[in-house]
């Protein structure tokens, strides 16, 4: 599966984006989709998973109750909703893929991988 995550840009704090990942591919509505992200001179973080129905999703703590995760499988595509966004939340946000039913939160899990979209997030 081919992933084209966009949506990114710059806001302010308290504000709300969502980025959206576009897929290529016939397996997509099989896949396990996540998002990460990762800030320069960091490691890549788990943000959030959903199962392949959209059914089943998981959050880190760090951004539970502010992030919202779906998935529109006629339309290969997966959301994640940013609300109260902090200065902390800024970095790259890349969409994932993974076969199978176990919403991982490692980064070795998830096979196909988006080029990532910058959320830059001002005080």
């Amino acid at each position: 599966v081919q992933l084209q995550a966009s949506g990114g840009g710059l806001v302010q704090t308290g504000d709300s984006v969502r980025l959206s990942c576009a897929a290529s591919g016939r397996t997509f509505s099989s896949y396990v989709m996540g998002w990460f992200r990762q800030v320069p001179g960091k490691e890549r973080e788990w943000v959030s998973s959903i199962s392949w129905s959209g059914r089943i999703t998981k959050y880190a703590d760090s951004v539970k109750g502010r992030f919202a995760i779906s998935r529109d499988n006629f339309k290969n595509t997966v959301y994640l909703q940013l609300n109260s966004l902090r200065p902390e939340d800024t970095a790259v946000y890349y969409c994932a893929g993974r076969e199978g039913s176990v919403l991982s939160p490692s980064y070795s899990a998830y096979v196909d991988w988006g080029q990532g979209t910058l959320v830059t997030v001002s005080s």
